[in-house]
């Protein structure tokens, strides 16, 4: 899996300002909607946030990876976003967010969501990739940074 297989540059986003964990996910679930009209935003939201009640899916040095099985899914679906401000996001770590890779899958696909969940903790655990991205100042800078790893 490479990261160019499932982010675009229309779900790349640097400078996002949210203020919590809730407002956090409801723009994901905007963005990504607004980028495939194959999702509603309310469900998508509604799965996002049920996943996060299981457990907050903060992997730590400031990033979260976010991600549900839905049956709004075709395909594996990735958003990338650097925050404007960190937000408290119950991190492993306690440290606050700035770095967020939301994913979706479909829901049958089960050891494909697996693979792609660790190939991005592999990734964003990366200090080097992590600092390339935060210091990404468009939109198209973060994207390009983001798979050019």
């Amino acid at each position: 899996m490479t990261l160019d297989s499932i982010l675009s540059p229309g779900r790349t986003h640097c400078g996002t300002s949210v203020g919590s964990k809730k407002r956090l996910l409801e723009q994901i679930s905007i963005f990504v909607s607004e980028d495939n009209a194959q999702f509603n935003a309310d469900e998508l939201f509604n799965e996002l946030l049920a996943r996060e009640r299981l457990g907050s899916t903060g992997i730590g040095h400031g990033v979260a990876i976010p991600h549900c099985r839905s049956q709004q899914c075709t395909e594996i679906t990735g958003l990338l976003l650097k925050l404007a401000e960190p937000i408290d996001f119950e991190a492993i770590d306690d440290q606050p967010v700035d770095l967020v890779f939301a994913l979706i899958v479909p829901a049958e696909a089960h050891d494909e969501h697996i693979k792609v969940l660790a190939s991005l903790a592999n990734a964003f655990n990366d200090d080097a990739f992590r600092q390339q991205l935060r210091s990404a100042d468009s939109d198209s800078n973060l994207y390009e940074r983001a798979v050019a790893s």
